[in-house]
């Protein structure tokens, strides 16, 4: 069953089920209250006839005096205490001899009910009282309820009519909720399927704005579109830029081993100069290959080993490392011994990015200062050549570079600061960079707590 039908079946159905239950429990709760009614009103009469026959003198016979005070369309008998009539019943009205014979089941003391004899309903009260001989009787009045129950048949039927009637819209309006809400979700399956078939990004069309969550999830939609299409372009442009990257340092080697096969055997400078050109296009495209993969691999590398780090002896010994590397010397001040909980590993690999970029782009010194405040700020200080203010914002994307011929001449991938900022998001870190070309970069780290992140 498709969906629309579903939402019309099902929101009808309940509307028409409540519509029902209304017209039920209008109509049987009026019986009860109309019969209670009546019931009141029929004992109130045999009281009045109990009393009037108490007042009687001895000159009428009892069946006179029944007969005087029957009521209309009704019966009246006499029953002693083991419920045997002690005189005939008395009629009047169209009320049918056989009523004569009705039984009820008799119990001593005051009774009183509705009961049904020919398809009639009539209403039944019994009363004990003395009788002339001084014994206690009986008196049982019965009175016709077939007004009520015409009153009664003609609320049923207008009841009926009226629910018949009060469907109709129930229908309508459960014709018209299925068609409001599947509208906007056929017109999502019919994008998606042009999407599918012409395999372009597009947008749903949203006519107007509104609250309702089918609007949101056509808003919502479209905004996946738009990232879906940001993430495909920037993955085309990814597989592009790492294709080039990685043909650059294949032709190197190929040339060079070439140039080794061709002339190796006759001169053999050759040879060393091919081995240290082929091995330094190796080391640079196996650092290349290493962070495309963790990159690409981010949702499981990005798994956090929170353990208690002496934040100044992890610096301390990331830049006593740099310093053999680059033979620079890095000074680093602290005011106090920092103590943090944080992955180890990756943010030591942050600390090694950014003090590697310091040592790789300037001569001088490098500076690193270390201080707590609100929170551990880390500030990597380097006076080397700077970032223009307008590539600030995009050094931290995949393959950037401020300038391609500097960056290769430093072995520059253009992934380290893209990596550097994967790394930061997943520490909780911001980064803020403060550069001026010709003066030197300050990178600044504030450690946030991972329970807020």
């Amino acid at each position: 069953m498709k969906l629309k039908n579903k939402i019309f079946f099902y929101s009808t159905f309940l509307f028409a089920i409540l519509v029902i239950l209304l017209s039920a429990t209008i109509y049987f709760t009026f019986i009860n209250i109309t019969y209670d009614r009546e019931l009141n009103r029929v004992e109130s009469n045999a009281q009045n006839i109990l009393s009037g026959l108490r007042n009687e003198t001895d000159e009428f016979s009892v069946i006179d005096l029944m007969s005087f005070y029957v009521p209309n369309d009704g019966m009246l008998r006499i029953v002693n205490q083991d419920g045997q009539l002690m005189s005939p019943a008395v009629l009047s009205g169209e009320v049918p001899n056989t009523l004569k014979d009705y039984q009820i089941s008799f119990e001593r003391g005051r009774q009183s009910g509705v009961i049904t004899h020919s398809d009639v309903s009539y209403g039944f009260v019994q009363l004990p009282t003395i009788w002339r001989d001084g014994q206690v009787v009986y008196m049982q009045v019965f009175e016709s309820l077939e007004t009520v129950d015409n009153n009664l048949d003609i609320l049923k039927l207008v009841l009926f009519l009226v629910t018949i009637i009060a469907l109709i819209p129930v229908f309508v309006s459960g014709k018209l909720l299925s068609d409001l809400i599947i509208r906007p979700i056929q017109s999502l399956i019919q994008t998606m399927n042009e999407i599918k078939s012409s395999q372009t990004f597009k947008h749903i069309p949203l006519n107007k704005q509104s609250n309702d969550e089918l609007y949101t999830m056509g808003q919502t939609f479209n905004e996946l579109m738009d990232l879906l299409k940001e993430n495909y372009e920037k993955q085309e442009a990814f597989v592009s830029n790492a294709s080039h990257e990685l043909r650059t340092p294949l032709t190197v080697i190929e040339s060079y081993a070439s140039l080794v096969k061709r002339r190796g055997l006759e001169r053999p400078e050759v040879v060393q100069e091919s081995i240290d050109a082929i091995h330094l296009e190796a080391v640079r495209m196996k650092e290349l290959t290493e962070q495309l993969l963790l990159l690409a691999r981010r949702d499981q590398d990005w798994k956090l080993d929170i353990t208690e780090i002496q934040l100044n002896q992890l610096i301390e010994g990331v830049a006593k490392n740099m310093e053999r590397v680059y033979r620079r010397s890095i000074h680093m001040d602290a005011e106090e011994s920092i103590i943090i909980q944080s992955d180890k590993q990756k943010l030591k690999q942050l600390i090694y990015i950014f003090i590697d970029n310091a040592c790789k782009y300037s001569d001088e010194p490098v500076r690193i200062e270390l201080s707590h405040g609100s929170k551990p700020i880390i500030k990597i200080e380097d006076q080397g050549i700077g970032i223009p203010e307008d590539s600030l914002e995009k050094v931290f994307d995949r393959f950037y570079r401020v300038d391609e011929a500097r960056n290769r001449d430093h072995g520059g991938t253009g992934l380290g600061l893209a990596l550097a900022k994967e790394l930061a998001d997943s520490l909780n870190i911001d980064i803020e960079l403060d550069s001026r070309v010709g003066e030197g970069t300050t990178v600044i780290l504030s450690l946030n707590s991972l329970s807020s992140h």
